[in-house]
């Protein structure tokens, strides 16, 4: 029980990730407190992992005021706080960028720059007034490297991996902690449909795509929600007690910082 009687809000619960974060967390002890804008699939989570479920548009100041004061007047406290919120973008390289989709690149870097610092903002003071807390902001093997027709997710990834650093050293003396785990790519269904899409265009086998990406890998494999799930567990536990301005890469070997 890594985060027994811990009070653990995650942003950014979507399905995929947020559900398998929100019920390990539950699973090792934490109280759950599950935030997204879309509250299509938010009371499920919530459900899945015991916990509450709050509707936030992180990008908000007064909604994540809300957020905090939520937690705070249901809970006494917030030990831990994920930040996994981003929206879902499609690849366009800068040049094709029209109008509507420049919009679109400053909406996505706001949240995922914006938004964080915002939900920082909010609940860090509790946890510098407890004397103790963890803060797990969810990057990107993108934070470091950027790749074409992905500029709004490198952009908004990259800051908050160097927010995080600054956090780490202004929060530090009051003993809180402020870390990064940065996947790489993760099994899904939408990333076995992009391999699927690739082999149709070469006219070769899915397996053959499979084989080919896996191989570039160090450990073989691509990387589970799970594998992630259990980094961020990890720095939000007492395990991690010494460790900030750190960054976790779970990439099974497809990039080394």
């Amino acid at each position: 029980m890594l985060l027994e009687q811990k009070v653990a809000v995650i942003t950014g619960a979507g399905p995929g990730l947020g559900r398998t974060l929100a019920v390990m967390m539950a699973r090792e002890g934490a109280q759950v407190v599950v935030a997204a804008r879309s509250k299509d699939s938010l009371d499920d989570i919530a459900a899945a992992a015991s916990g509450l479920a709050v509707r936030t548009d992180v990008a908000s100041p007064e909604q994540v005021k809300r957020l905090a004061r939520t937690v705070i007047e249901r809970f006494g406290r917030v030990d831990v706080l994920v930040n996994a919120a981003f929206p879902g973008t499609h690849r366009k390289n800068v040049l094709d960028m029209d109008d509507a989709y420049l919009e679109q690149w400053r909406s996505a870097v706001e949240i995922a720059a914006y938004g964080t610092l915002l939900c920082c903002r909010y609940f860090a003071p509790h946890m510098v007034e407890a004397g103790h807390g963890s803060i797990v902001n969810l990057t990107s093997m993108s934070s470091r490297v950027g790749y074409a027709g992905r500029s709004d997710y490198a952009a908004g990834k990259a800051a908050v991996h160097l927010l995080s650093h600054c956090l780490a050293d202004e929060l530090g003396p009051s003993g809180v902690r402020v870390n990064c785990v940065a996947p790489g790519w993760i099994q899904s269904e939408v990333l076995v449909e992009w391999m699927r899409t690739r082999a149709a265009a070469e006219g070769v086998p899915y397996e053959e795509i499979l084989a080919r990406d896996t191989g570039a890998m160090a450990l073989r494999r691509i990387a589970t929600e799970e594998d992630v799930a259990r980094a961020v567990i990890f720095l939000a536990g007492d395990q991690a007690a010494a460790t900030t301005g750190a960054t976790i890469d779970v990439n099974a070997g497809q990039q080394f910082t």
